[in-house]
């Protein structure tokens, strides 16, 4: 038979009882847990971003600092004064291109070095307008935002990317600032032919290749101040890049540490390719070109509507001959005393 023996309570062991063993390890005063550091040490476990390597598809690229060695501080910091992300500025190109000033002279545009005309006078305003904007808004904490305008039309031919290279050669000469004229017309770009410049790789590259740097793109010109981004190849999927999250990224390298830098876009007429709307929602002001003789009241409105996510809407009127006042700029500056 099976020996059955009595199974000891817990009064029986040691000859006492739960409470009285607890109170002899934990005390009277209750359980202290250990301690736990103040700062503790950076997680080593990042997930590495999976990218496509020579060998196939199997490639793992680490995004973030090696195992065991933690985050990367500023110099200087430590984890309890590090609270802010501080960026090193981009820079351009230092290989300088030259403008070329026949091909300027024949399309009507500004002369940098040249005598104060009347076309100038005009830019002159209209680049006041922009700064002033500008400043309001990055009163108003608009951030890189304010920093970008966009230049576009209702139709084809009404003067945009005439008006987006004067104003950029305008804005080129002020003192405390300078200016990136990007060429967003990717269908139909002209920025390189009406300064004269080599054609090379340019925004659409950046944006449907990761691995393209901006800042490798964008020609230094010979006007001090003035520097210019290619449209780059053409792609069937305009709208779908610029729509993409990179589009934000590489936006903020172009004003990365550089508060007085302005970006001016040259876009796609608006009703003609929907580029332009997705544009709008990047930038912090856009003028709207119109020609005298041309834009109609309903392709303006529906151009405006298009345009609406952009915070700040200009009217630009080109190719008006007739002024109420009679003011004729730079006709003063032409006068012998």
């Amino acid at each position: 038979m099976t020996e059955h023996q009595k199974i000891p309570t817990p009064s029986d062991r040691a000859g006492r009882s739960l409470l009285e063993r607890a109170e002899s390890l934990f005390g009277k005063h209750g359980y202290t847990p250990a301690p736990v550091p103040s700062v503790l040490a950076p997680p080593v476990n990042r997930k590495p971003a999976r990218r496509r390597g020579p060998d196939g598809p199997a490639a793992h690229q680490h995004s973030g600092p090696a195992a065991g060695q933690g985050e990367r501080l500023p110099p200087g910091s430590t984890p309890e004064t590090a609270t802010e992300t501080r960026f090193e500025d981009v820079e351009f190109s230092q290989v300088v291109h030259e403008i070329d000033r026949e091909e300027l002279a024949r399309r009507g545009l500004i002369q940098p070095e040249g005598q104060v005309s009347a076309l100038l006078e005009e830019f002159r305003i209209v680049k006041r307008q922009v700064l002033q904007s500008v400043r309001a808004a990055r009163e108003a904490g608009s951030g890189a935002l304010a920093q970008r305008v966009l230049v576009c039309s209702p139709l084809p031919d009404e003067g945009k990317s005439y008006c987006a290279v004067n104003l950029a050669l305008a804005m080129a000469a002020e003192k405390d600032s300078e200016v990136l004229l990007v060429d967003a017309d990717f269908a139909k770009p002209s920025i390189l032919s009406m300064l004269g410049l080599p054609r090379g790789p340019g925004f659409m590259d950046v944006l449907a290749d990761e691995d393209v740097s901006v800042e490798d793109c964008v020609l230094t010109t010979d006007i001090h101040g003035l520097h210019v981004l290619p449209a780059g190849n053409h792609s069937t999927s305009d709208s779908e890049y610029l729509a993409s999250n990179r589009t934000a990224a590489v936006l903020d390298r172009l004003t990365r540490a550089a508060p007085n830098r302005i970006v001016i876009f040259d876009s796609p007429p608006a009703l003609a390719a929907s580029p332009a709307a997705e544009l709008a929602k990047h930038v912090g002001q856009a003028i709207v070109v119109a020609r005298a003789d041309r834009t109609g009241q309903s392709a303006m409105e529906d151009a405006l509507t298009l345009l609406s996510a952009c915070p700040d809407l200009k009217l630009l009127l080109n190719a008006a001959h007739f002024s109420p006042s009679g003011r004729r700029f730079g006709a003063y500056y032409g006068q012998e005393g």
